[in-house]
């Protein structure tokens, strides 16, 4: 009474576009992936280059700035862990990977108050 006839589609009918309705179907996907890779996947190839850069200059006398915030001058170079000075006569072991930022020597430290 209220249904009305279905008719589905053959299989020749489905077929028949070929490739390009194909390609049609997957270029959203495809432009999807490319849109990733440039937006995410590259920025933080090579965020993690420039951090094993900075990983391998470590020298002794540097100061650097720990994933937790600590600032600390280096005293020990090791292969995986570096020894911190955090405070005078206070070293710790720190896994290299935790050092965030390394400041050199010569940098000047920011003053608490702005004089302008």
């Amino acid at each position: 009474m209220f249904a009305t006839p279905a008719f589905a589609q053959t299989a020749a009918g489905a077929a028949s576009g070929g490739p390009q309705d194909m390609l049609i179907q997957f270029l959203p996907l495809i432009a999807l992936a490319v849109l990733f890779y440039f937006l995410m996947i590259r920025p933080q190839q090579r965020r993690v280059k420039t951090h094993q850069q900075m990983l391998g200059g470590l020298k002794r006398n540097d100061t650097v700035v720990l994933s937790s915030g600590i600032v600390g001058k280096i005293v020990r170079v090791e292969d995986n862990e570096v020894g911190v000075e955090i405070a005078t006569g206070v070293t710790v072991k720190v896994v290299k990977a935790m050092i965030s930022e390394v400041r050199t020597r010569g940098e000047p430290a920011p003053a608490n108050d702005s004089k302008k």
